[in-house]
């Protein structure tokens, strides 16, 4: 391993603002062929205009180019409170990688850089956002800001948590949406980044700590991470190997091809099973695969920032 390498382990992003940057002006670029044309238009500038509001500040010229109605926006106004929720136990670590970049991410990795790229479109909307971190402790919390100061130092803690690479670090989902829930006094749009990684028992607390949010007049999104060649497919070769459970330190030996059809199937009905009690417990459910690009993500929020109002 050269130095360059090791210097990018220890310091996780270089520069995650930049990237998030990169991220997020390449989804914009793409909106004019997406159901959001016209949204990208002075996107820092205009809100959607609401049924019933008034229509002293709707925009004629844009109204014009795109056949939408959009409303100027004033810097003080703050339309929207967004809360990130991190997943920051062993198995969010997976793979395990040299060097992190906008091309080679593990699950950790990934879900840092979506959230900072939802950041940066909040930013540009000026709205208000908090952070939450947990692993097997309450690792960070902040609350809804708009400041710039509060912006680049969620940015700071976001970083952070890539480095927080600890093996056998087991989580209490559940236990921590609890706890947040209690803080959020305000309504909020709330994303959670998450490889639900528990066993049968603790699925249940999980989606009640989900229907406490729920409680409060939050909307929740649940990004389901994984990677799919790896956890999804089992893609290995059918030379013995040593799996290891990255949160309990267990493991089994066994050759991957005598139990890569059972697995698929057994992985296949769990996400389908995750699907189905989000819809009950109207949350959306969203499985993200780490090696995609963040189109989803960014479709995601922009559907549910109009939806949110």
């Amino acid at each position: 391993m050269n130095i360059e390498k090791e210097i990018n382990e220890i310091t996780g992003f270089k520069n995650l603002e930049l990237l998030a940057t990169q991220v997020v002006e390449g989804f914009i670029s793409g909106l004019h062929k997406s159901p959001f044309h016209g949204f990208s238009a002075e996107f820092a500038e205009h809100k959607i205009y609401n049924s019933g509001e008034s229509t002293k500040h709707i925009d004629w010229k844009l109204y014009a180019k795109t056949d939408k109605l959009y409303t100027k926006r004033y810097e003080e106004e703050t339309n929207l409170r967004c809360h990130l929720i991190l997943d920051n136990s062993s198995s969010m670590h997976y793979p395990k990688l040299k060097q992190l970049s906008i091309n080679s991410l593990n699950k950790i990795g990934f879900s840092v850089l979506a959230s900072a790229a939802i950041m940066n479109l909040l930013k540009r909307q000026r709205d208000a956002v908090g952070l939450s971190i947990y692993s097997d402790v309450y690792e960070f919390y902040a609350s809804e800001k708009g400041s710039e100061r509060h912006h680049q130092m969620l940015l700071s803690h976001l970083n952070n948590a890539i480095l927080r690479s600890r093996e056998q670090i087991k989580t209490k989902t559940y236990t921590h949406l609890h706890l947040i829930a209690e803080k959020l006094k305000r309504r909020s749009l709330v994303f959670l980044f998450t490889d639900m990684f528990q066993s049968d028992a603790e699925e249940e607390k999980l989606f009640q700590a989900l229907q406490h949010l729920k409680y409060n007049k939050h909307e929740v999104v649940l990004f389901h991470t994984y990677d799919k060649e790896k956890e999804i497919t089992f893609d290995f070769n059918n030379r013995p190997k040593r799996f290891v459970d990255v949160e309990t330190g267990e493991h089994v030996n066994l050759y991957a091809d005598n139990i890569k059809e059972s697995y698929e199937k057994a992985v296949q009905q769990y996400f389908n099973d995750l699907k189905l009690k989000c819809g009950q417990y109207r949350i959306k459910y969203v499985p993200t695969d780490i090696n995609e690009r963040f189109n989803k993500i960014l479709t995601t929020y922009l559907v549910e920032r109009q939806k949110f109002g």
